[in-house]
């Protein structure tokens, strides 16, 4: 990707936790994916594919009479993409180094998908209308991405309140959205898709399930320089080494439900006559 906004980096430790997120928001991506009408036999493009896991999702949907190709910038997570899908023998997934920006396919693809793209791209809409050129005549854009906004406890719990106000802000300083699956459906239709429809998803995790404290504390640490560096909070205030169990302590204290930031998918076809 250029021209972009992606903060958390590449580095072992946070390839551990994008595989931790991803295992997370599974469920909810495949069926996100399914209701926008990837099928059996569909030639797919997947958007910043990572570590491949969306490109992998949507292989399982267009089965190997279909194909899927993952296109990321980040050499160190395509080489970690490429085992897996070798080691499971999924021939029908590939993937390519490039810019998410920029590159063009040599032939047009049935869908083009991308999970959690938008959210870091400085100008979505364009990066929407470019790769509607990689889709044939009546192809799908999907895009499923987060609102944070969704994202609470009840009852209100300061600790979790905090810890999102610092991811919030953190995004928000770097030039990402962190709210920007509230703006699918109009980021898709702005970029001319037709038939655009959009729903989100949202998990209640109980006050002794520790996803919860864990995935936000994980985002934390992978933003903690931006956070501090922006004056957005200081180490001592953010207190890393204890926040996972502070917030785990207050949820089962409070007998709070977490809700996770709700995972949106937004979808439209390319006018047929284009």
């Amino acid at each position: 990707m250029s021209e972009n906004t992606y903060v958390l980096g590449s580095d072992p430790q946070e390839l551990g936790r994008l595989d931790r997120q991803a295992a997370f928001i599974e469920a909810p991506s495949k069926l996100l994916l399914q209701a926008s009408g990837l099928s059996e036999g569909m030639r797919v493009l997947d958007l910043g594919t990572g570590l491949g896991h969306v490109a992998r999702l949507a292989a399982q949907i267009v089965g190997p009479d279909g194909s899927v190709v993952g296109l990321d910038r980040a050499p160190q997570a395509l080489a970690v993409a490429r085992q897996r899908v070798e080691a499971a023998g999924e021939r029908h997934v590939s993937f390519v180094e490039g810019d998410v920006a920029r590159w063009r396919a040599d032939e047009p693809f049935d869908a083009v998908v991308g999970r959690l793209v938008l959210f870091h791209l400085a100008d979505p809409i364009a990066a929407v209308r470019h790769h509607v050129q990689n889709l044939r005549p009546g192809g799908l854009f999907v895009a499923l991405d987060f609102d944070i906004g969704g994202a609470r406890t009840f009852p209100a719990l300061g600790v979790v309140d905090d810890a999102l106000a610092w991811v919030v802000d953190a995004f928000s300083a770097a030039g990402a959205s962190p709210r920007i699956g509230s703006r699918l459906g109009t980021i898709l239709g702005r970029a001319g898709l037709d038939a655009v429809k959009t729903f989100g998803v949202q998990a209640y995790l109980a006050p002794q399930d520790p996803a919860g404290p864990a995935l936000l504390t994980g985002v934390v640490r992978s933003l903690a320089e931006v956070i501090t560096t922006r004056g957005i909070a200081t180490s001592e205030q953010m207190d890393l080494a204890t926040l996972e169990q502070r917030i785990a302590d207050a949820l089962r204290q409070e007998d709070a439900v977490f809700l996770p930031p709700t995972v949106v998918g937004a979808w439209g076809r390319k006018n047929s006559s284009s």
